[in-house]
């Protein structure tokens, strides 16, 4: 557990190579920074310094009076104050590539790259229908979580059990009562008016066989985003953990892509510099 100044307590993951260039990674509405990217965690460990944090409302992370992601962008930019890291890459899956866009857009001298997966730049519940859903959803399952309490942080903590059943707890520590909430915060992000301004090198990971995100809605930052690169996942809006195998190796490239110009541009800074 970390505690932000000013802004309350998350749990946080800090792995991988200390001194290498820091990916944030940020995750999906309904899981939390380990359930999202474990399958990724290993792979990116090998040559970055990779954090996860509980975005608000979300496992262990803030609890606050509302639900916005703007604040949970501010919030990683604090994470980032207390571990000492001065520039990341902010990589977000989902609702994670929705914090990712306004972490840079808040915070633009602070993110040297993005890398935006099975996101767009809205989302769906922006629409009323689908607030309304998302309402009538948190009512039914406020009872379910009345028959299945959050785990205990011991429990959370067990790496010992069956990933199925390690997996079904970080599920169970996100109050699901809390669905129109995540709703409310999701339907105020729209970045369309401003992703042309993102002047930073951005990786999009397009899951090809999405129901949740449509493919047509994250080609609109792949369209949008000056000098976007994009990588094709053969898989749905879960393929980080389901279909890991073909999302993971296609989640380094990008990653890769991403700081590749970002250390072409600070080489260039530096010849520059010296003349």
């Amino acid at each position: 557990m970390v505690e932000l100044a000013g802004r309350g307590s998350t749990f946080v993951t800090d792995t991988g190579q200390r001194d290498a260039p820091a990916v944030f990674l940020l995750h999906s509405v309904l899981t939390t920074g380990l359930l999202c990217w474990y399958p990724t965690i290993p792979a990116l460990n090998e040559r970055y310094r990779v954090i996860t944090l509980d975005a608000r409302w979300h496992g262990r992370g803030i609890r606050s009076n509302d639900f916005h992601l703007t604040d949970c962008a501010d919030d990683v930019v604090a994470l980032a104050d207390v571990l000492g890291i001065e520039t990341f890459t902010a990589a977000g899956f989902s609702m994670g590539g929705g914090i990712a866009q306004l972490a840079w857009r808040q915070h633009p001298d602070r993110v040297r790259g993005l890398v935006l997966c099975s996101t767009g730049p809205f989302f769906s519940t922006s629409k009323p229908e689908h607030r309304a859903t998302a309402h009538r959803s948190g009512r039914l399952l406020t009872a379910a979580e009345r028959l299945l309490p959050q785990p205990s942080a011991a429990k959370l903590d067990d790496t010992g059990v069956h990933t199925a059943i390690w997996g079904m707890r970080q599920f169970f520590s996100t109050p699901l009562a809390e669905m129109a909430r995540f709703g409310d915060g999701l339907g105020e992000f729209d970045s369309r008016s401003w992703i042309g301004e993102i002047d930073v090198p951005t990786s999009v990971v397009v899951s090809t066989h999405d129901k949740v995100v449509e493919p047509e809605r994250q080609e609109l930052l792949v369209d949008g985003i000056p000098n976007a690169q994009r990588f094709d996942v053969a898989g749905g809006h879960a393929c980080c953990v389901i279909g890991a195998e073909r999302f993971v190796p296609k989640m380094v490239q990008a990653v890769d892509a991403v700081n590749q110009v970002v250390a072409v541009g600070d080489s260039e800074g530096t010849i520059k510099s010296s003349h």
